[in-house]
């Protein structure tokens, strides 16, 4: 699943250093390196200690993890929705993208320019928020001009339509995201074809100085008051710090590093799992001699769906699935013995897959 998630923010807050971090950083299981799609595109793994646990049991030939995309798009400046600076190719890059990673500067430094003339991580926000809202407002006065029109005609469904429309819009012009609408699952369907740029789940990445990471500073609480109403997560990181921690390729000279800044993980590891969780994201496991193998699905999907991502013919000649729970696998030390104790699971079409299952599909085609 190619899921992308793109780093926005004003000019100089550290965008394209954590995305350069991103770039160099070691991925956990060599196999599969960061690699680079298009200039400002890039493939990292997530870390799953999982991973780990399956080769020690299994010792396979490789381990593939699971991957996601990230998209460095360009700065944004006042006036983007009007098309100003690279206005016009951030929304068509961000229009693509399934969620937002939002850097924002929480740091002062006098040799790096701020482009409001000072550190404001609640201004920087609203910069970037305003400029969206007003492209997606652009968008939903557009249908909603064609939605009134047939409903005037009597049309029951465009009626309903123009309601939720008009409820975004609202909004929107009340400097209000897309995403703060609360509406039935089934009135998204107008204004799905928008594609709005406000209504993405969003992750914001505090980019603090070195003597921050530990506890934060006053930005940061700036920044978590001004978005407490989101439901949106706050990753505290050193973009500068990070591209030194994604230099290290020995695992213990990485430990020690990390330990003299009292960090247990780098900044880029927690952005990666947070952005992956963000994006409603779980993991399924198939494990044998030949590799242990990470399968990114969606939560809530059902045994054949999560068969498909392994093969289009696993989803259509779906049987059943075989399903190891890790802790079992963990007890028992291998598949034989989980299946001589009763621990393997028989699952047919209805099951729906949980995060960290080990699993085995029968299909016939």
């Amino acid at each position: 699943m190619a899921l992308q998630c793109g780093i926005v923010g004003l000019p100089n807050v550290g965008k394209s250093t954590l995305f350069n971090s991103l770039s160099s950083a070691k991925a956990e299981a060599a196999n599969f390196p960061f690699c680079t799609i298009e200039p400002n595109v890039g493939v990292v793994t997530v870390p799953d200690s999982r991973l780990k646990t399956l080769e020690g049991l299994v010792n396979p030939n490789r381990i593939l993890p699971t991957v996601i995309e990230f998209v460095d798009i360009a700065g944004l400046v006042k006036g983007a929705s009007k098309g100003e600076g690279l206005g016009n190719k951030f929304l068509a890059n961000i229009r693509e993208v399934d969620a937002v990673v939002h850097v924002i500067r929480c740091f002062e430094d006098e040799n790096i320019v701020h482009v409001a003339g000072s550190v404001d991580p609640v201004f920087d926000k609203e910069v970037i928020d305003t400029e969206l809202q007003l492209k997606d407002l652009e968008s939903v006065d557009k249908k909603i001009q064609k939605s009134e029109k047939i409903a005037k005609s009597g049309d029951a469904k465009a009626r309903k339509e123009l309601e939720t429309l008009l409820l975004f819009k609202d909004a929107l012009t009340s400097g209000k995201n897309a995403r703060s609408v609360e509406v039935e699952k089934e009135d998204l369907e107008a204004v799905r074809d928008l594609h709005l740029l406000t209504i993405k789940p969003v992750l914001y990445v505090a980019n603090v100085d070195e003597g921050s990471l530990a506890n934060g500073n006053k930005f940061v609480d700036q920044l978590r008051e001004a978005v407490k109403d989101e439901n949106a997560e706050v990753i505290i990181l050193c973009a500068a710090i990070e591209a030194q921690i994604a230099e290290f390729e020995d695992p213990e000279e990485k430990e020690m590093f990390l330990g003299e800044y009292g960090l247990t993980e780098s900044g880029l590891n927690k952005l990666i799992s947070a952005a992956y969780s963000l994006l409603d994201l779980i993991t399924y496991f198939t494990a044998g001699p030949q590799e242990v193998r990470a399968w990114t699905i969606k939560k809530g999907w059902k045994a054949p769906q999560a068969a498909g991502v392994i093969h289009t013919d696993f989803e259509r000649g779906f049987i059943k699935a075989e399903v190891i729970k890790l802790a079992d696998y963990q007890l028992f030390k291998t598949e034989a013995g989980c299946r001589e104790n009763g621990k393997i699971a028989i699952e047919g079409k209805e099951y729906v897959v949980k995060d960290g299952d080990i699993m085995h599909f029968r299909f016939n085609v």
